[in-house]
């Protein structure tokens, strides 16, 4: 086997890795987002990044506007998975000011600000 040969097919392998992986992630997101949208009206934001970990927060409020539950997806990677937002749990949605709650995470104020911003 020619060293081409070797790059291209260690090359394709890691592709393939990456499709496989990308759908395994999508699969979590989507399985933690119905189970979201079950308890109530939900709010979805996102934090912009290109060489960043990302972050993308859901949240649910139920017929008070109240936080039912929350999760966000944080990291750079195919491996990072939604973690629940319990300290968000009970908080009425004015009481939501992304500042106070993620003091240190610019990425996570902005998700959810987005997150509770009305969309038109």
């Amino acid at each position: 086997m020619s060293a081409t040969s070797l790059l291209v097919s260690i090359a394709v392998i890691a592709w393939l890795g990456q499709i496989i992986l990308g759908g395994w992630q999508i699969r979590r997101f989507n399985h933690a987002f119905d189970a979201l949208c079950r308890q109530g009206a939900v709010g979805v934001g996102r934090s912009a990044g290109r060489f960043k970990a990302r972050v993308v927060l859901a949240v649910a409020f139920d017929s008070e506007q109240r936080v039912c539950d929350g999760f966000v997806l944080r990291g750079v990677t195919v491996f990072a998975r939604p973690r629940r937002l319990t300290a968000l749990i009970g908080l009425p949605k004015a009481q939501l000011i992304p500042a106070l709650l993620f003091p240190n995470d610019a990425a996570c104020q902005t998700a959810l600000e987005l997150a509770i911003k009305p969309k038109l």
